[in-house]
């Protein structure tokens, strides 16, 4: 490699490196998707100029970068933001596939006896890109509900995974040690699609940010290791950080949760697991509703209002209906902030980028561990659409799937507003006793449509 190539992949790497550091912020993450794009495009102009083509060849690179550039322009510019989180999989299960496939083209090129500085990155590769590629596909069929988000076990589970587990094993040996031959690596795929399947399926839709992030971390290992088959120093960087940051955040993901990692992705191995009271509420008990008009002026005269986003305030689209009562709140000399819990929606930062397309300003997110203690001083809660981020029995009930759950403390607000459709419990399927709470006040509907009934209550209030 010349030591113009050289420089120009430590420079992608670098921007790669400032990009993932900017997007640890929601005020600096737009720039720093940028700062990373520039460092792929770089590390791509690098690139290209070291391979020698054929007109064939080259010519099914251009097909391809054509049909990826006009999916992933539709895919950002149409797809609605309750739909990121399908997307973000997809995306994500595609670089697991690319990665294993790449693997395969090597193996092919270097015959059935391949060197081990070859073979093993190749494996690797091919191993981790085929369970990422298959366990995004589930997660996308859990979020996009093709499919039930509920666990789904059966009797022998562990049993069947570890056999699928000591099948890829074998075939790891046997291309390793005896043969990298066709049949091989190309059965040792399917058992890692089956095992990528496998993989997810007992895992519940609660649980689906924690699994994007740690299948983002498998394609960004698989990545790694096929810039360690090819020799390229821009994907072994990419990969890696792409790894470290994923693994770091899955970590962080079940810590918010309250969870080992090891809970979240076996918890459910073997039993359907049953919870009392999901769906069917607590009989004999009653909520309290209010009207509009009454909710507003409650609003209009506070002196400290936060909002509580959830995975509603999403399928409502109602990010900007929020932003403007709170607009109108603040010309009212109310303080307006926002509670923001680290697995509320879909994904990671899923109500960051939310609130962000709304212009709502920075400073008005407020992570779970900055705000919580000032919930005792709020007037008023508001509650948009989030249900097990706020529920009591993460506190209060040993037993509840979310026992030990860090949570928001909206409970202890003077007064909560709580929006919602129906009493239908959150992902978690358990009832929520701050239904019930003799402060709380429950607003039923669609959340655009009465936040934007809200505003105009407000401003005749």
């Amino acid at each position: 490699m010349s030591l113009f190539y050289a420089l120009a992949y430590l420079l992608a790497a670098v921007l790669f490196i400032l990009g993932l550091k900017q997007l640890s912020s929601p005020k600096t993450a737009r720039n720093g998707n940028f700062t990373a794009a520039a460092g792929m495009v770089i590390a791509l102009g690098a690139t290209v100029p070291q391979l020698h083509f054929t007109a064939a060849g080259a010519l099914i690179i251009l097909i391809g970068v054509v049909i990826g550039a006009a999916v992933g322009t539709i895919g950002a510019r149409q797809v609605k933001m309750t739909q990121i989180p399908q997307m973000v999989a997809l995306f994500n299960g595609a670089g697991g596939a690319a990665a294993a496939l790449v693997a395969v083209a090597e193996l092919v090129k270097f015959g059935a006896h391949p060197p081990l500085t070859e073979a093993l990155p190749s494996v690797f590769s091919i191993v981790i890109g085929s369970v990422s590629f298959a366990g995004s596909l589930v997660a996308f069929a859990k979020l996009q509900e093709l499919m039930t988000g509920t666990p789904i076990t059966y009797p022998g589970q562990q049993l069947v995974n570890g056999l699928l587990a000591a099948a890829i094993f074998g075939f790891v040996i046997a291309v390793l040690a005896i043969a990298s031959i066709p049949f091989s690596f190309l059965a040792l795929m399917l058992l890692a699609l089956i095992l990528g399947v496998a993989f997810v399926l007992p895992i519940g839709g609660a649980d689906m940010p924690v699994v994007i992030s740690l299948l983002n971390a498998f394609t960004g290992l698989a990545v790694a290791a096929s810039g360690f088959t090819l020799n390229n120093f821009a994907l072994i960087v990419a990969g890696t950080l792409v790894g470290a940051s994923g693994s770091l955040l899955t970590k962080l993901m079940s810590d918010a949760m309250g969870r080992s990692l090891g809970n979240v992705l076996f918890g459910a191995f073997g039993k359907v697991q049953a919870v009392a009271g999901a769906a069917a509420g607590k009989e004999g008990r009653t909520v309290r509703t209010g009207s509009v008009e009454d909710l507003a002026t409650l609003l209009a005269y506070s002196r400290r209002v936060i909002i509580v986003p959830g995975y509603g305030l999403a399928v409502a689209q109602a990010q900007h209906a929020v932003r403007e009562l709170a607009d109108l709140l603040e010309k009212r000399g109310v303080e307006v902030n926002y509670a923001i819990h680290p697995v509320a929606g879909r994904m990671p930062g899923h109500m960051n980028v939310l609130l962000a397309e709304a212009n709502v300003p920075y400073e008005q997110l407020k992570e779970m561990d900055e705000i919580n203690d000032e919930f005792k001083n709020a007037d008023v809660v508001l509650v948009v659409g989030a249900n097990d981020v706020v529920n009591p029995a993460a506190r209060n009930t040993p037993g509840s799937p979310i026992y030990g759950m860090p949570i928001l403390n909206a409970d202890q607000a003077k007064n909560i507003v709580f929006m919602k459709r129906s009493m239908r419990p959150g992902f978690a399927g358990i009832d929520n006793d701050l239904l019930y709470d003799p402060k709380t006040i429950m607003l039923f509907g669609d959340a655009k449509d009465s936040l934007t009934k809200l505003v105009s209550a407000v401003k005749a209030a």
